[in-house]
């Protein structure tokens, strides 16, 4: 098995849950207001955690790549300009969901579902770019003292943003993704975040996907 670092296991939280999306969009029953809801909760988390490890990257990581002069400015600047068509789609989507929270009809559904779909591609075709560009040069220097600084700026935020992010990434995570993370982090942190500060997570999100 590919050891998978911290990026890549958020990258496969939210190709999951973007799949995932649209398959339950396309599956939503006529007029079920109930349902349109949760999907709109269990979105509004996946786009928060997306949105905040992209500004991440924009503030932190693109200029310690930028530094290391390794790689091409072009491909640095593609990051940029990838991140911000992959924000209209995402915007795009969440427009698209609240009209079908507002009138939960198929229509509705299914064009929220394209929308997600395009979203999908979008961003799945930027995280493809990142891991093929960026993830090796990163790996190269993990043990660097310029990129454990950059990690350390990475995991500032406070207690109920990192259960959140801990609950989310297990939720339907495969178990390789699982171990990963808690090879990672230490399993215990990860165990208590996700359910004591995650505890929202699990009672208004994780439902949603039974």
């Amino acid at each position: 098995m590919v050891d998978l670092d911290m990026n890549q296991i958020i990258h496969a939280a939210v190709r999951r849950d973007l799949a995932r999306m649209e398959t339950a969009l396309r599956g939503l029953a006529e007029a079920d207001a109930d349902r349109a809801a949760g999907l709109k909760r269990a979105w509004d988390v996946l786009w928060r955690q997306l949105h905040r490890h992209h500004e991440s990257e924009d503030t932190l990581v693109w200029p310690y790549v930028r530094g290391l002069a390794v790689v091409e400015p072009a491909v640095v600047d593609a990051m940029e300009s990838e991140h911000q068509a992959m924000a209209a789609a995402c915007d795009a989507a969440t427009a698209a969901i609240e009209a079908v929270v507002a009138d939960p009809t198929a229509a509705r559904a299914t064009a929220a579902a394209d929308a997600v779909a395009e979203a999908a591609r979008v961003t799945d075709s930027h995280l493809e770019h990142e891991e093929r560009a960026i993830t090796p040069v990163i790996q190269e220097r993990v043990d660097t003292p310029e990129w454990k600084t950059v990690e350390a700026e990475l995991r500032k935020g406070s207690p109920f943003e990192a259960g959140e992010l801990f609950a989310w990434l297990q939720d339907g995570a495969d178990p390789e993704v699982v171990a990963a993370l808690r090879s990672t982090v230490p399993a215990p942190v990860v165990t208590i975040m996700s359910r004591v500060f995650g505890f929202s997570y699990h009672r208004r999100v994780a439902p949603v996907w039974r």
